[in-house]
Protein backbone atom coordinates (compact mmCIF):
# COMPACT_ATOMS: atom_id res chain seq x y z
CA UNK A 1 0.00 0.00 0.00
CA UNK A 2 2.38 2.87 -1.02
CA UNK A 3 1.93 5.71 -2.82
CA UNK A 4 4.22 8.85 -3.86
CA UNK A 5 4.23 12.21 -1.71
CA UNK A 6 5.67 15.30 -3.58
CA UNK A 7 8.06 17.25 -2.01
CA UNK A 8 8.57 20.92 -1.80
CA UNK A 9 11.96 20.75 -3.81
CA UNK A 10 9.51 18.78 -6.23
CA UNK A 11 11.54 15.46 -5.56
CA UNK A 12 8.93 12.71 -4.43
CA UNK A 13 8.86 10.14 -1.61
CA UNK A 14 7.12 6.93 -1.24
CA UNK A 15 4.41 6.83 1.13
CA UNK A 16 3.60 3.37 3.07
CA UNK A 17 -0.15 3.70 4.31
CA UNK A 18 1.10 1.23 6.80
CA UNK A 19 4.04 3.02 8.31
CA UNK A 20 1.40 6.29 7.95
CA UNK A 21 -0.60 4.57 10.69
CA UNK A 22 1.84 3.03 13.14
CA UNK A 23 2.47 6.85 13.73
CA UNK A 24 -1.14 7.67 14.83
CA UNK A 25 -1.66 7.30 18.46
CA UNK A 26 -5.28 6.10 18.51
CA UNK A 27 -6.30 2.70 17.16
CA UNK A 28 -6.13 2.54 13.44
CA UNK A 29 -7.48 -1.02 11.28
CA UNK A 30 -6.88 -1.48 7.52
CA UNK A 31 -10.24 -4.16 6.85
CA UNK A 32 -10.35 -5.66 3.23
CA UNK A 33 -13.38 -8.34 2.18
CA UNK A 34 -14.06 -8.49 6.14
CA UNK A 35 -10.85 -9.14 6.96
CA UNK A 36 -8.31 -7.60 9.04
CA UNK A 37 -4.87 -6.66 6.71
CA UNK A 38 -3.28 -4.12 8.83
CA UNK A 39 -3.39 -2.66 12.57
CA UNK A 40 -1.28 -0.35 14.22
CA UNK A 41 0.26 -1.11 17.41
CA UNK A 42 -2.48 0.87 19.28
CA UNK A 43 -5.29 -0.64 18.24
CA UNK A 44 -3.42 -4.47 18.52
CA UNK A 45 -2.91 -3.86 21.88
CA UNK A 46 -6.52 -2.86 22.33
CA UNK A 47 -8.41 -5.69 20.19
CA UNK A 48 -5.28 -8.26 20.32
CA UNK A 49 -2.64 -8.96 17.74
CA UNK A 50 -4.34 -12.37 16.83
CA UNK A 51 -7.12 -10.16 14.72
CA UNK A 52 -4.74 -9.58 11.94
CA UNK A 53 -5.99 -11.57 8.64
CA UNK A 54 -8.65 -12.61 10.90
CA UNK A 55 -12.24 -12.00 9.91
CA UNK A 56 -13.37 -7.86 11.15
CA UNK A 57 -16.16 -9.77 13.85
CA UNK A 58 -13.77 -11.13 15.60
CA UNK A 59 -12.13 -8.08 16.51
CA UNK A 60 -15.45 -5.57 16.50
CA UNK A 61 -19.01 -7.51 17.74
CA UNK A 62 -21.10 -5.15 16.94
CA UNK A 63 -24.15 -5.23 14.51
CA UNK A 64 -23.73 -1.85 12.89
CA UNK A 65 -19.93 -2.10 12.82
CA UNK A 66 -19.85 -5.70 11.19
CA UNK A 67 -23.03 -4.10 8.65
CA UNK A 68 -20.11 -1.68 6.96
CA UNK A 69 -17.13 -3.31 7.72
CA UNK A 70 -18.56 -6.71 5.94
CA UNK A 71 -20.87 -5.62 3.46
CA UNK A 72 -18.60 -4.24 0.50
CA UNK A 73 -21.90 -2.80 -0.94
CA UNK A 74 -23.22 -1.33 1.67
CA UNK A 75 -23.25 3.07 1.81
CA UNK A 76 -21.23 4.56 3.75
CA UNK A 77 -22.21 5.19 7.02
CA UNK A 78 -22.50 9.28 8.03
CA UNK A 79 -21.28 10.03 11.68
CA UNK A 80 -19.67 7.80 13.87
CA UNK A 81 -20.54 4.26 15.37
CA UNK A 82 -21.01 4.05 19.15
CA UNK A 83 -18.69 1.23 20.56
CA UNK A 84 -19.19 0.33 24.24
CA UNK A 85 -16.83 -2.41 25.86
CA UNK A 86 -13.63 -2.70 24.01
CA UNK A 87 -11.03 -2.77 25.85
CA UNK A 88 -13.35 -3.18 29.13
CA UNK A 89 -16.83 -3.13 29.98
CA UNK A 90 -16.86 0.60 31.18
CA UNK A 91 -14.91 1.85 27.76
CA UNK A 92 -16.78 4.14 25.83
CA UNK A 93 -15.69 4.27 21.73
CA UNK A 94 -16.78 6.11 18.47
CA UNK A 95 -15.54 4.46 15.36
CA UNK A 96 -15.34 6.06 11.86
CA UNK A 97 -15.23 4.31 8.71
CA UNK A 98 -13.52 5.71 5.62
CA UNK A 99 -13.51 4.74 2.20
CA UNK A 100 -10.26 3.38 0.94
CA UNK A 101 -9.00 2.62 -2.42
CA UNK A 102 -10.17 -0.81 -4.35
CA UNK A 103 -12.76 -1.20 -1.61
CA UNK A 104 -10.53 -1.48 1.31
CA UNK A 105 -11.83 0.33 4.44
CA UNK A 106 -9.68 2.08 7.24
CA UNK A 107 -11.21 1.86 10.50
CA UNK A 108 -10.50 4.62 13.31
CA UNK A 109 -11.62 4.21 16.69
CA UNK A 110 -11.41 7.69 19.13
CA UNK A 111 -11.46 6.93 22.71
CA UNK A 112 -14.38 8.59 24.58
CA UNK A 113 -14.53 7.13 28.10
CA UNK A 114 -13.41 10.01 29.73
CA UNK A 115 -15.48 12.56 28.01
CA UNK A 116 -17.90 9.90 28.48
CA UNK A 117 -17.55 10.00 32.16
CA UNK A 118 -16.79 13.83 32.86
CA UNK A 119 -20.14 14.39 31.19
CA UNK A 120 -22.23 11.98 33.74
CA UNK A 121 -20.46 13.62 36.62
CA UNK A 122 -21.67 17.16 35.30
CA UNK A 123 -25.14 15.84 34.98
CA UNK A 124 -24.79 14.10 38.48
CA UNK A 125 -23.37 17.67 39.91
CA UNK A 126 -26.08 19.53 38.44
CA UNK A 127 -28.92 17.35 39.21
CA UNK A 128 -27.11 17.25 43.06
CA UNK A 129 -26.47 20.81 43.36
CA UNK A 130 -30.25 21.77 42.16
CA UNK A 131 -31.75 19.03 44.74
CA UNK A 132 -29.76 20.89 47.34
CA UNK A 133 -30.76 24.01 46.14
CA UNK A 134 -34.41 23.70 45.76
CA UNK A 135 -35.05 21.92 49.10
CA UNK A 136 -34.36 24.91 51.36
CA UNK A 137 -35.88 26.89 49.18
CA UNK A 138 -38.84 25.06 48.99
CA UNK A 139 -39.29 25.40 52.86
CA UNK A 140 -38.53 29.20 52.84
CA UNK A 141 -41.24 29.25 50.07
CA UNK A 142 -43.86 27.41 52.16
CA UNK A 143 -43.06 29.04 55.53
CA UNK A 144 -43.64 32.56 53.74
CA UNK A 145 -47.12 31.15 52.62
CA UNK A 146 -47.82 30.38 56.28
CA UNK A 147 -46.92 33.71 57.80
CA UNK A 148 -48.56 35.44 54.64
CA UNK A 149 -51.68 33.81 55.85
CA UNK A 150 -53.49 33.92 59.55
CA UNK A 151 -50.25 32.20 61.01
CA UNK A 152 -47.90 35.46 60.86
CA UNK A 153 -50.33 36.72 63.56
CA UNK A 154 -49.11 34.75 66.36
CA UNK A 155 -45.91 36.24 67.37
CA UNK A 156 -44.58 32.80 69.07
CA UNK A 157 -45.47 30.93 65.67
CA UNK A 158 -44.03 34.08 63.59
CA UNK A 159 -40.48 34.01 65.41
CA UNK A 160 -40.23 30.02 64.73
CA UNK A 161 -40.95 30.24 61.69
CA UNK A 162 -38.63 33.35 60.89
CA UNK A 163 -35.74 31.32 63.35
CA UNK A 164 -36.70 28.43 60.56
CA UNK A 165 -36.03 30.91 57.47
CA UNK A 166 -33.19 32.42 58.49
CA UNK A 167 -31.43 28.42 59.04
CA UNK A 168 -32.30 27.68 55.88
CA UNK A 169 -31.38 30.60 53.80
CA UNK A 170 -28.32 30.26 55.82
CA UNK A 171 -27.79 26.87 54.64
CA UNK A 172 -28.12 27.67 51.19
CA UNK A 173 -25.68 30.55 51.55
CA UNK A 174 -23.24 28.26 52.70
CA UNK A 175 -24.08 25.61 49.47
CA UNK A 176 -23.76 28.76 46.93
CA UNK A 177 -20.17 29.59 48.65
CA UNK A 178 -19.05 25.92 48.70
CA UNK A 179 -20.16 25.67 45.00
CA UNK A 180 -18.28 28.89 43.79
CA UNK A 181 -15.47 28.10 45.68
CA UNK A 182 -14.98 24.48 44.59
CA UNK A 183 -15.48 26.02 40.91
CA UNK A 184 -12.47 28.78 41.87
CA UNK A 185 -10.24 25.69 43.05
CA UNK A 186 -10.86 23.89 39.90
CA UNK A 187 -10.39 27.35 37.39
CA UNK A 188 -7.00 27.55 39.42
CA UNK A 189 -5.80 23.54 39.21
CA UNK A 190 -3.07 24.32 37.16
CA UNK A 191 -1.53 27.91 38.33
CA UNK A 192 1.86 28.08 39.75
CA UNK A 193 1.98 28.19 43.81
CA UNK A 194 4.41 30.66 44.70
CA UNK A 195 3.61 31.47 48.07
CA UNK A 196 5.57 30.33 51.16
CA UNK A 197 2.85 29.02 53.66
CA UNK A 198 4.26 28.07 57.39
CA UNK A 199 1.34 25.83 58.12
CA UNK A 200 2.01 25.97 61.98
CA UNK A 201 1.42 29.54 62.46
CA UNK A 202 -1.25 29.21 60.09
CA UNK A 203 -2.87 26.32 62.47
CA UNK A 204 -2.97 28.64 65.29
CA UNK A 205 -4.72 31.18 63.54
CA UNK A 206 -7.57 28.83 62.28
CA UNK A 207 -7.55 27.50 65.78
CA UNK A 208 -8.14 31.56 67.03
CA UNK A 209 -11.06 31.87 64.44
CA UNK A 210 -13.00 28.63 65.63
CA UNK A 211 -12.44 29.84 69.11
CA UNK A 212 -12.42 26.13 70.29
CA UNK A 213 -11.17 25.31 73.67
CA UNK A 214 -11.10 21.43 72.76
CA UNK A 215 -8.91 22.00 69.59
CA UNK A 216 -5.71 20.30 70.94
CA UNK A 217 -2.45 21.68 68.78
CA UNK A 218 0.55 19.47 68.84
CA UNK A 219 2.86 21.35 66.71
CA UNK A 220 6.81 19.69 65.94
CA UNK A 221 9.24 22.06 66.04
CA UNK A 222 11.36 23.07 62.59
CA UNK A 223 8.54 21.97 60.47
CA UNK A 224 9.58 23.28 56.79
CA UNK A 225 7.23 25.25 55.27
CA UNK A 226 5.12 24.56 51.75
CA UNK A 227 5.00 26.00 48.87
CA UNK A 228 1.28 26.76 48.36
CA UNK A 229 -1.66 29.06 48.43
CA UNK A 230 -2.12 30.16 51.76
CA UNK A 231 -6.22 30.90 51.14
CA UNK A 232 -6.68 27.73 50.04
CA UNK A 233 -4.52 25.65 52.56
CA UNK A 234 -6.40 27.99 55.24
CA UNK A 235 -9.98 26.40 53.84
CA UNK A 236 -8.53 22.92 53.92
CA UNK A 237 -7.82 23.41 57.73
CA UNK A 238 -11.15 25.51 58.35
CA UNK A 239 -12.97 22.62 56.51
CA UNK A 240 -11.37 19.38 58.06
CA UNK A 241 -11.00 20.96 61.60
CA UNK A 242 -14.74 22.07 61.76
CA UNK A 243 -15.68 18.97 60.10
CA UNK A 244 -13.78 17.38 63.57
CA UNK A 245 -15.71 19.61 65.96
CA UNK A 246 -19.35 19.28 64.41
CA UNK A 247 -18.82 15.38 64.07
CA UNK A 248 -17.17 14.34 67.04
CA UNK A 249 -18.39 14.09 70.13
CA UNK A 250 -19.67 17.35 72.34
CA UNK A 251 -17.00 18.13 74.76
CA UNK A 252 -14.29 15.50 73.02
CA UNK A 253 -11.09 17.25 72.00
CA UNK A 254 -10.23 17.55 68.58
CA UNK A 255 -6.22 16.96 67.80
CA UNK A 256 -4.42 19.03 65.56
CA UNK A 257 -0.90 17.24 64.87
CA UNK A 258 2.02 19.17 62.34
CA UNK A 259 4.90 16.93 61.53
CA UNK A 260 7.64 16.07 59.18
CA UNK A 261 7.39 12.55 58.55
CA UNK A 262 11.26 10.74 58.13
CA UNK A 263 11.01 11.14 54.29
CA UNK A 264 11.03 15.40 54.63
CA UNK A 265 7.07 15.49 53.79
CA UNK A 266 4.91 18.01 55.71
CA UNK A 267 2.19 16.16 57.67
CA UNK A 268 -1.10 17.42 58.92
CA UNK A 269 -3.75 15.17 60.48
CA UNK A 270 -6.87 16.04 62.42
CA UNK A 271 -8.45 13.62 64.66
CA UNK A 272 -11.26 13.37 66.48
CA UNK A 273 -13.46 11.40 69.06
CA UNK A 274 -16.33 10.95 67.65
CA UNK A 275 -19.22 8.46 66.51
CA UNK A 276 -16.44 6.92 63.48
CA UNK A 277 -17.09 5.55 59.89
CA UNK A 278 -17.93 2.31 58.35
CA UNK A 279 -14.85 1.26 56.05
CA UNK A 280 -17.58 0.85 53.23
CA UNK A 281 -17.98 5.06 53.19
CA UNK A 282 -14.23 5.89 53.64
CA UNK A 283 -13.92 5.73 49.90
CA UNK A 284 -16.63 7.75 48.99
CA UNK A 285 -16.60 10.63 51.31
CA UNK A 286 -14.45 12.77 49.00
CA UNK A 287 -17.13 12.60 46.18
CA UNK A 288 -19.48 15.98 46.01
CA UNK A 289 -22.52 15.63 47.94
CA UNK A 290 -21.87 11.88 49.74
CA UNK A 291 -23.12 11.91 53.14
CA UNK A 292 -22.38 8.46 55.52
CA UNK A 293 -25.96 10.09 57.31
CA UNK A 294 -27.78 12.72 55.30
CA UNK A 295 -29.79 13.82 57.97
CA UNK A 296 -27.13 14.21 60.29
CA UNK A 297 -25.04 16.55 58.25
CA UNK A 298 -27.88 18.38 57.26
CA UNK A 299 -28.17 19.17 61.23
CA UNK A 300 -25.30 20.37 61.36
CA UNK A 301 -25.17 22.60 58.76
CA UNK A 302 -22.93 20.32 55.74
CA UNK A 303 -23.16 20.86 52.54
CA UNK A 304 -21.66 18.09 51.58
CA UNK A 305 -19.06 19.76 49.75
CA UNK A 306 -16.55 19.90 52.17
CA UNK A 307 -13.86 17.26 51.35
CA UNK A 308 -14.72 17.47 47.97
CA UNK A 309 -13.25 21.05 48.31
CA UNK A 310 -10.16 19.50 50.70
CA UNK A 311 -9.47 16.64 47.80
CA UNK A 312 -9.36 19.67 45.18
CA UNK A 313 -7.15 21.65 47.47
CA UNK A 314 -4.88 18.83 48.37
CA UNK A 315 -4.14 18.06 44.32
CA UNK A 316 -3.34 20.94 43.31
CA UNK A 317 -0.37 21.20 46.10
CA UNK A 318 0.70 17.65 45.15
CA UNK A 319 -0.42 16.25 48.29
CA UNK A 320 -1.96 13.55 49.31
CA UNK A 321 -5.32 12.74 51.18
CA UNK A 322 -5.74 10.03 54.00
CA UNK A 323 -8.77 9.04 55.48
CA UNK A 324 -8.53 6.65 58.02
CA UNK A 325 -11.31 5.73 61.18
CA UNK A 326 -12.30 2.95 63.60
CA UNK A 327 -16.16 2.52 64.38
CA UNK A 328 -16.97 3.95 68.15
CA UNK A 329 -13.65 5.73 68.70
CA UNK A 330 -13.29 8.42 65.77
CA UNK A 331 -11.78 9.27 62.47
CA UNK A 332 -8.32 10.71 61.63
CA UNK A 333 -7.91 12.63 58.26
CA UNK A 334 -4.48 13.39 57.26
CA UNK A 335 -2.80 15.38 54.68
CA UNK A 336 0.44 14.95 53.21
CA UNK A 337 2.20 17.90 51.05
CA UNK A 338 5.42 18.41 50.14
CA UNK A 339 8.23 20.71 51.54
CA UNK A 340 9.14 23.96 50.26
CA UNK A 341 11.54 23.00 47.30
CA UNK A 342 10.16 19.58 46.64
CA UNK A 343 7.61 19.29 43.70
CA UNK A 344 6.58 15.78 44.69
CA UNK A 345 5.77 13.48 48.02
CA UNK A 346 9.34 11.65 49.04
CA UNK A 347 8.78 8.11 49.57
Amino acid sequence: MEDSLTLADGTSASLDAEEVIEGIVEPVLIVAEGRVIHANAVARKLLGSYILGEDIRLAIRHPAAVEVLTNADAPDREGPIDLVGLGGLDHHWEMHVCRARGGARIVHLIDRTGQDAAERMRVDFVANASHELRTPLASILGYIETLADEAGADEQVRGRFLKIMLNESLRMQRLVEDLISLSRIEAEKFRPLDGEVDLGGLIGEVRSELSRETIRLDIAADVPPVSGDRAQLSQLLHNLIGNAVKYGRAGAPVTVRLWCDPAGNVRVSVTDEGEGIPPEHIPRLTERFYRVDDGRSRAAGGTGLGLAIVKHIVERHRGRLEIASIVGTGTTVTVILPAQGSTVIKR
